[in-house]
């Protein structure tokens, strides 16, 4: 039997990206409008939602957006009624708006800590109770969350962020167990290092014209010797919204060039 190809379009399909108008999350984003899809984002702040959708508008795609706070349930609630009514039911949600505090295990308050496990790990599960009874109306469903590989390994100063990301891959991994029979499919993405505006300083060099210390070690860790790029993503995002994944569910797919496969490699 020959496989169909057009499993990967997403015509007629409508994506919740969150956090979706800059960065990583525009750029999965334009990826599933390139294969078909409807998007829809949401940012905290109007003046972010504008500036999403200038840059979805540069790209030739026609994105609404809607300010949101995605720890906010009952605002959740209130924008996914308001994308059913505006745009139809939700086929995809991609769980991408997240934080990270860097900061010393000993200097965090417990507050602090519980903020980023709100914003990484709560958000994830309040916009996931929302969506799911509108895709288990259709009958069927993608959630994708964008984990990391801190859900996998340690590092100074980001303790509650690891955290939050270890719990939500089994999030992914309880919504699958609880909905894939609703033919819901719950996945992950575990991204790695990829070069984006916030991680420019760790790739200039330094005052004396040597690498940052953190840029060397990335590329002795990484086999592709090499930072990821937001493009790398868009191949896995497509794959994991699409019909072709219909069998994957409460997986994490790394794009990570490697790394997490790697102990590393002396310089």
């Amino acid at each position: 039997m020959s496989f169909n190809m057009n499993s990967f379009k997403l015509e007629n399909k409508v994506a919740l990206v969150t956090g979706g108008g800059q960065g990583i999350g525009q750029a999965m984003a334009v990826a599933l409008a390139q294969a078909g899809a409807t998007i829809v984002f949401n940012d905290i702040r109007q003046e972010m939602v504008e500036k999403g959708q200038a840059a979805f508008a540069a790209e030739g795609i026609q994105a609404k957006g809607y300010v949101c706070d995605v720890t906010d349930e009952d605002a959740v609630v209130k924008m996914v009624k308001q994308i059913r009514e505006d745009v139809g039911i939700i086929d995809i949600l991609v769980n991408n708006a997240g934080m990270i505090q860097r900061m010393p295990m000993l200097e965090m308050t417990s507050a602090d800590f519980r903020k980023v496990v709100d914003v990484n790990l709560n958000a994830p599960f309040i916009m996931a109770k929302a969506v799911i009874p509108g895709m288990v109306e259709k009958g069927h469903g993608k959630i994708i969350n964008i984990c990391s590989m801190m859900n996998e390994m340690g590092r100074e100063t980001v303790s509650s962020y690891a955290a939050s990301k270890g719990g939500l891959k089994m999030l992914t991994r309880n919504i699958c167990a609880e909905f894939g029979h609703l033919n819901i499919q719950c996945n992950g993405i575990g991204p790695g290092f990829i070069a984006t505006l916030q991680t420019a300083p760790l790739r200039e060099p330094q005052a004396d014209g040597s690498a940052h210390p953190m840029h060397k070690l990335i590329l002795s860790k990484t086999p592709a010797n090499r930072w990821g790029t937001p493009d790398d993503l868009k191949g896995a995002m497509v794959f994991l919204a699409s019909d072709a994944s219909n069998f994957v569910n409460g997986h994490v797919l790394f794009v990570d060039g490697g790394m997490l496969a790697s102990f590393g490699r002396p310089q």
